[in-house]
């Protein structure tokens, strides 16, 4: 069956995809400290979702990623939410997603339908202890494999288009969900964490983990996120290389360092002309680029022009 967002591939034209929800929450004045991050506003300012994402869709974004990727029910029942209540609020991010949707093309008649992607984030981002960084669980591969599958089988009967599993930084955890991701009904990209131009952040060489999705079904493009801006040609490269029948999606982060213990980034942002990092990340072969943490509305827009020049 061919989806929307295989459709969109099959066109081999470079795809703008969003920044950082969780930047743009921020940046809009909204306190998300907490383990909850950008999740927690789903519940006390669901508009501030919605603004937030339009903000990316303005700024040219074709696919915008839910407010999800530390919503887990595990985590919302630890911050007092019965068991349904967490189901509900997590279906809420693809609601809150798809209203941003509508409103832009109400506004921008004749706009391609943008498509909405299931932010699925790492075990790690449940911790918030910062091993989305590592790869360093203290879990079972059991308990893991059903931390997973509770949100992808809730998700699945979502009306989003795809699946966003992202920052997985362990090639433990990219092998339960080649296996769990085989029996979901969406398409997916699956980008990881890395620690250099060849490994995940949890030392597994990323050819390897790529091979778990060279043949997959559902996996239709491979690529990095919240990694720093100047390690992403070379894992273009490496991609490319291990899987070469899949697109290839790159989203880093501003190149800041993110302290954990206090919430808070450090050090001076990569320099990086973002319109010309996307041109560079396109001619290497990547055809969906964006940005994650630290990377907002105005870096997406810069970034756009060259996703319309690369057309």
């Amino acid at each position: 069956m061919t989806t929307d967002f295989a459709a969109l591939l099959a066109t081999g034209r470079p795809v703008l995809i969003d920044g950082g929800l969780s930047t743009q929450c921020e940046a809009m004045g909204h306190n998300i400290d907490g383990e909850l991050w950008s999740a927690q506003l789903l519940q006390s300012n669901p508009r501030a979702i919605v603004d937030a994402t339009r903000a990316y869709l303005d700024a040219g974004a074709r696919i915008v990623a839910t407010a999800s990727y530390q919503a887990s029910r595990q985590g919302l029942v630890n911050a007092g939410l019965a068991e349904d209540e967490a189901n509900a609020l997590i279906l809420s991010s693809v609601d809150l997603a798809r209203q941003a949707c509508r409103e832009y093309q109400s506004d921008n008649p004749g706009a391609e339908r943008p498509l909405v992607a299931i932010s699925i984030g790492p075990y790690g981002a449940v911790m918030h202890d910062g091993s989305e960084y590592t790869g360093d669980y203290d879990i079972g591969d059991e308990d893991l494999r059903v931390f997973h599958e509770q949100r992808l089988r809730l998700l699945d009967a979502s009306d989003a288009d795809l699946f966003a599993c992202e920052t997985i930084p362990s090639g433990r955890e990219a092998a339960l969900l080649a296996e769990l991701l085989s029996d979901v009904s969406k398409p997916a990209w699956i980008s990881f964490s890395c620690r250099d131009e060849c490994h995940l952040a949890d030392g597994t060489p990323i050819d390897a983990v790529a091979g778990y999705f060279r043949e997959h079904p559902r996996v239709l493009a491979l690529g990095v996120n919240c990694v720093p801006p100047e390690i992403v040609l070379p894992l273009i490269g490496e991609l490319r290389r291990s899987a070469p029948g899949k697109s290839i999606v790159v989203y880093p982060n501003s190149g800041e360092v993110y302290r954990s213990e206090d919430n808070s980034w450090h050090g001076t942002s990569t320099p990086m002309q973002c319109e010309q990092a996307a041109a560079e990340w396109i001619a290497a072969g990547a055809q969906l680029v964006g940005g994650c943490c630290r990377i907002g509305p105005e870096q997406i827009a810069a970034m756009s022009q060259s996703v319309s020049n690369s057309g």
